[in-house]
């Protein structure tokens, strides 16, 4: 066992747990920076990581009633097809240097993006969709926004935790933060574990790998899950969005 890789996958899975975020996030720019991981096994294997470390999560919110089942269908409906799209562009792209150098780039700029709806989720709900606003409009938004976080998933590992509550924090701006979070990790479950597959089937995953991740994550999210009523969630994500642009900026230059 390589307990480098169990460690990370231990903290991969409290931020996820915690706060929703830190998966992909966190763990595909570890491995591409800090073990010298290609980006594209770095992306397929950390998405069956995320799969599985989330899958685990979602019990615990279940259990505590934090997950809104209709609101994470409604993303699913627009993330599942986005997904599939954005591995037929994947398959039709040889694993070639620039290739490669494509997905870290790409990887990069999810990052800034991952981090910056962070630092809008700390804003409170000041953009948020108006309460008393048509249910109709919030369903087609979600599908619509749940397509955008399909895609950037699938191709880079990251957006199902940051992108995913901040747009269940816009869209459903009277769901406490604790359920925002159950929802997001039931929403990233079937999502992760599709693009997973997916990649599988293109050769980005490191089957070793992965095992000595879910050694360190399973543990993780579950004690996360249970902390994450209990610290403050803005002092995570604040420091957690700040780490997020560093590490995009180190991958990009």
């Amino acid at each position: 066992m390589e307990w480098s890789y169990a460690v990370s996958g231990l903290l991969g899975g409290f931020l996820v747990g915690l706060t929703g975020v830190g998966g992909g996030s966190l763990m595909t720019p570890l491995l591409v920076i800090a073990f010298g991981i290609s980006p594209s096994t770095a992306v397929g294997t950390d998405l069956l990581y995320a799969a599985v470390t989330k899958a685990s999560g979602v019990w615990v919110h279940h259990q505590k009633r934090n997950i809104d089942w209709r609101a994470a269908g409604l993303l699913l409906v627009g993330s599942v097809p986005a997904s599939l799209a954005a591995l037929a562009v994947l398959r039709s792209f040889k694993p070639t240097p620039g290739f490669e150098a494509g997905i870290r780039h790409g990887l990069a700029l999810a990052l800034a993006l991952t981090a910056v709806a962070l630092l809008c989720g700390l804003q409170g709900r000041r953009c948020a969709f108006p309460s008393e606003g048509s249910d109709l409009t919030r369903g087609r938004l979600t599908i619509l926004l749940g397509a955008l976080i399909g895609f950037l998933v699938t191709v880079s590992s990251v957006g199902a935790g940051a992108v995913g509550t901040a747009v269940l924090v816009a869209l459903y701006p009277k769901m406490p933060i604790a359920r925002i979070v159950g929802t997001d990790i039931a929403h990233a479950v079937p999502l992760t574990l599709l693009a997973g597959l997916g990649h599988f089937t293109l050769g980005h995953v490191n089957a070793g790998l992965l095992g000595n991740l879910l050694v360190g994550s399973i543990p993780g999210i579950w004690l996360g899950s249970h902390l994450n009523t209990r610290i403050p969630e803005r002092v995570a994500r604040l420091i957690l969005s700040f780490l997020l642009l560093l590490i995009s900026g180190k991958m990009l230059f």
